[in-house]
């Protein structure tokens, strides 16, 4: 199984996050194929709207950054996994940042899925979906399901499905297994 981990963690200060995510990247390397990208440490840009990714150069975005790598790996994997302390209650604005970029990996087109509009597919197969969160000291029940409840949709929206969404303490525990 190949595996992409996009840590999101924009804080050098919660190191304590990121070894989380290192020690699990090595954990799953072991027996599956591992992508990490740390995305504080990558030149990514904000998506711009101009669309050309699809009309202009369908499937490839004009801005020319690290995002292609990403996108790649994103797209040639069975599992990704989005992680990321939680910011004013959200996933941070760096991991949001690539997260809208993934556009580029849908067909511009609609069609209707249970009476919604959502994006056709521009490739056969789409990963599903896991995101590791560490709560804020007030994160409540109210700012998780929030949480849980954008990444179902981003799920939705790609032709996939969100597998789980664990604490970062919690990934010890994680068991991926080919579905």
């Amino acid at each position: 199984m190949t595996i992409t981990i996009l840590n999101g963690n924009s804080n050098s200060q919660n190191g304590h996050f990121t070894d989380k995510i290192n020690s699990l990247a090595s954990q799953l390397g072991e027996t599956h194929q591992v992508h990490l990208f740390n995305l504080a440490k990558m030149n990514l840009h904000y998506c711009t709207g101009c669309w050309s990714c699809w009309w202009k150069t369908p499937g490839e975005c004009a801005i020319k950054d690290d995002a292609e790598q990403i996108f790649r790996a994103v797209i040639n994997s069975e599992l990704i996994v989005f992680a990321s302390p939680l910011i004013a209650g959200f996933t941070s604005a760096m991991l949001k940042k690539i997260q809208d970029r993934l556009i580029v990996l849908l067909h511009p087109y609609l069609q209707i899925n249970n009476g919604e509009s959502h994006h056709r597919r521009r490739y056969d197969k789409y990963p599903e979906f896991g995101v590791i969160i560490d709560k804020e000291g007030d994160t409540d029940e109210e700012d998780l399901k929030i949480v849980k409840d954008i990444y179902d949709r981003l799920a939705i929206n790609f032709h996939s499905k969100q597998r789980f969404i664990k604490f970062v303490d919690e990934i010890d525990s994680i068991a991926i297994e080919h579905r």
